[in-house]
């Protein structure tokens, strides 16, 4: 079984930067689709983004679309969310999760998650 452990979240201006890192160990992360998911206070878990095992293929969701990005690097069993321009409302905790695939933006179909990492954005 694949574990995965999130870095990099905090508190940011609007319009800031941040990039979160999922480590994950135990597993061949190679084999894994990747994604990230939030939910914010209240509301459901929604999907992010999702990079494919290979060859690389990143999906996104439309709230998100050209201010982050997705990527992967095998040699380090990691991925990555580079985020930029945030808002406020990106406000939540994020959270990695892995599947063998085939990719999907529904949470309930992925196995295998990390503890999550909170994002706040303040006006």
């Amino acid at each position: 079984q694949v574990q995965l452990v999130e870095f990099g979240g905090g508190s940011v201006q609007a319009g800031g930067s941040l990039r979160l890192s999922c480590a994950a160990s135990g597993g061949t992360f190679s084999s894994y689709d990747m994604a990230w998911f939030r939910q914010a206070p209240g509301k459901e878990r929604e999907f992010v983004a999702a990079v494919i095992r290979g060859p690389e293929r990143t999906f996104y969701a439309d709230s998100v679309m050209g201010r982050f990005t997705i990527s992967r690097d095998n040699t380090r069993n990691t991925v990555f969310l580079q985020m930029n321009s945030l808002r406020p409302e990106d406000t939540a905790v994020y959270y990695c999760a892995a599947r063998p695939g085939p990719v999907t933006d529904v949470f309930t179909e992925y196995g295998y998650w990390g503890q999550g990492t909170q994002v706040t954005v303040s006006s």
